[in-house]
């Protein structure tokens, strides 16, 4: 038996962290919310099945920025390094946290099978993106029932869950992707030692 576990990264320990554990056959296990580094650990610790699974953490969008006028959402418009006369101070054009990145490397190099991916174009590939403004009601109420009709999720309860264990759902969906039809996932770059796909 194979487990695909997704985990929906949180930028920080105040943002809440899904979590999601499905087997092979489609069938959801767990779904849990986390939200410290050590919460993390510890499921990972006590996770009997970890040599069976594959991991997929999503990459959260770093929350830091050069002045409080600036707003997380104008980071991805903003060029990267390359303007000579915007200078990178505070390292401000890092669009991704590296949040936890210490335990996912080392569970790597113990020999776990750990992917990560951007949230965002994964629900692209996955035919999951809605018309909707990211994580509103609307929009995690198409994702829940998109989930649950086109993807067979039928433990997926009808009242709305929380956004982070949907995306956890979404990540659990692109582990078992890159286990399954590895040649049609690809990889987009490397961070912090782990490949990124979609």
């Amino acid at each position: 038996m194979k487990y695909y576990i997704g985990l929906a990264l949180g930028p920080a320990s105040t943002i809440e962290t899904g979590l999601a554990v499905v087997e092979d056959t489609g069938k959801i296990i767990l779904i849990d919310k986390l939200f410290k580094v050590r919460d993390i650990i510890l499921f990972f610790e006590n996770y009997s099945s970890l040599k069976q699974s594959k991991i997929c953490v999503s990459l959260p969008w770093d929350n830091s920025m050069l002045e409080g006028k600036w707003r997380i959402l104008s980071k991805p418009y903003q060029q990267v390094a390359t303007n000579k006369n915007m200078p990178n101070r505070d390292n401000w054009t890092q669009r991704y946290s590296k949040r936890g990145w210490e335990y996912f490397k080392e569970l790597n190099d113990k020999g776990i099978d750990i992917i990560r991916t951007e949230l965002y174009l994964a629900r692209q590939i996955l035919k999951l993106s809605s018309y909707f403004k990211e994580r509103t009601p609307a929009d995690c109420k198409f994702l829940q029932n998109t989930l649950k009709l086109e993807y067979g999720f039928d433990e997926i309860p009808s009242n709305m869950m929380p956004a982070a264990q949907l995306e956890a759902i979404v990540c659990a969906l692109i582990a078992r992707k890159f286990d399954t039809e590895n040649e049609s996932c690809k990889e987009l770059f490397n961070f912090c030692g782990l490949k990124t796909v979609i």
